[in-house]
């Protein structure tokens, strides 16, 4: 049973965090759009721990699967988030962030964005490919 105020489906505070539909795995899938371009940037995954970070930083911080930890973006590379929207889905199993991508690089192929591969051709003959550039190589972003 939900606390949500019928009309307007806001929450109290204290069950916002309760409010996401967290999967089997208590993950929740999270798309970075890029607040002045409407770009799509990335998508992860957040935990709570990670939205809960999120909301208190105000920079993006993601759960890596396969590190098993909490992913502050930007830690390594520099390529930090700042988050000015998060927004959640009206089946409340997805998560939107609006950002501010610091030094314009998301992707840890130094591009832009991670979706850079663009399908081309027929369903028989068919093939992926880059149409973004890189703009920093990544042996230079990741030490």
């Amino acid at each position: 049973m939900s606390n949500a105020d019928p009309v307007t489906g806001d929450t109290p505070q204290a069950d916002w965090l309760d409010k996401v539909n967290w999967d089997a795995n208590g993950l929740v899938p999270a798309i970075a759009q890029e607040a002045a371009t409407g770009d799509v940037l990335m998508f992860a995954w957040m935990n709570r721990e990670a939205l809960a970070r999120t909301v208190e930083t105000r920079r993006a911080v993601y759960f890596s699967r396969s590190r098993q930890r909490l992913w502050f973006k930007g830690e390594e590379s520099g390529h930090v988030q700042h988050v000015s929207e998060i927004r959640l889905d009206c089946d409340e199993d997805v998560v939107l962030l609006k950002i501010e991508q610091v030094s314009g690089i998301a992707c840890h192929t130094g591009r832009h964005s991670c979706f850079f591969q663009q399908f081309e051709g027929t369903v028989d003959e068919g093939r992926w490919v880059a149409v973004d550039p890189v703009l920093k190589d990544p042996e230079h972003i990741y030490k």
